[in-house]
C-alpha cells in the first residue's frame, strides 16, 4: 500500500522565506512595527516614566525572540505532520485534522484545538522569552515585567495561524 504524502502549509511556511525573499521586506518590519507598539502601549498603561529607555534596551531583544516564539509553534504544527506517517488508521485519522487544520482550522474541532494549541505554545514561549529578556532592564521591576511579558504574549501570539487558506 503505497500512501501519497502531502506537506501543507501552516500560513507562512519556512520554505516560501527562502523561494521568495521578498516576503522578509514585509514580515520584518511589520513585526518589529507591531511589537514595538505593543510595548509602548503596555509601558504607557502602567504609567512608566522612561518609556524611550525600555524601548531603546528591549526592542531587538522582543522582537528576535518574537519570531523564535512563533517558530516554536510553527514547528509544533508542523512537526504534528511527522504523525501522519503512522500506519492507518492512526496516521490516516492525523493526515485528515492536519490537513483540515492547514487549509481551514475552522472546519473540524480537532482542527481548530491543534491550530490554537500551536497559537498557545508560541504565546507561552513568547511570555518566558521576553520576561527572561527584560531581566537585563534595570528601569522595569518585577510586576512591570509580568505585565509587558503577558501582553506581549497575548497581543503578538501568532493569531494569523487561524486563518483559513480555503473556505469550502
Amino acid at each position: 500500500m503505497n500512501r501519497e504524502v502531502r506537506l501543507y502549509n501552516i500560513l507562512l511556511p519556512i520554505w516560501i522565506l527562502y523561494f521568495f525573499p521578498q516576503v522578509w521586506i514585509i514580515t520584518l518590519p511589520g513585526n518589529l512595527l507591531i511589537d514595538c507598539m505593543v510595548l509602548l502601549i503596555a509601558l504607557a498603561v502602567l504609567k512608566h516614566a522612561e518609556k524611550k529607555a525600555v524601548l531603546k534596551r528591549l526592542w531587538w531583544k522582543l522582537w528576535l525572540l518574537g519570531f523564535l516564539a512563533d517558530f516554536v509553534g510553527a514547528l509544533f504544527l508542523f512537526g504534528f505532520w511527522y504523525l501522519s506517517l503512522l500506519p492507518d488508521p492512526v496516521g490516516a485519522w492525523v493526515e485528515g485534522v492536519f490537513s483540515a487544520a492547514a487549509l481551514n482550522p475552522f472546519r473540524t474541532l480537532p482542527g481548530f484545538l491543534y491550530t490554537l494549541a500551536g497559537v498557545a505554545i508560541a504565546g507561552v514561549c513568547i511570555y518566558f522569552f521576553d520576561k527572561r529578556a527584560m531581566r537585563s532592564c534595570p528601569q522595569l521591576d518585577g510586576r512591570q515585567r509580568h505585565v509587558i511579558a503577558l501582553t506581549m504574549a497575548v497581543v503578538t501570539a501568532p493569531w494569523t495561524f487561524l486563518i483559513p487558506l480555503y473556505i469550502d
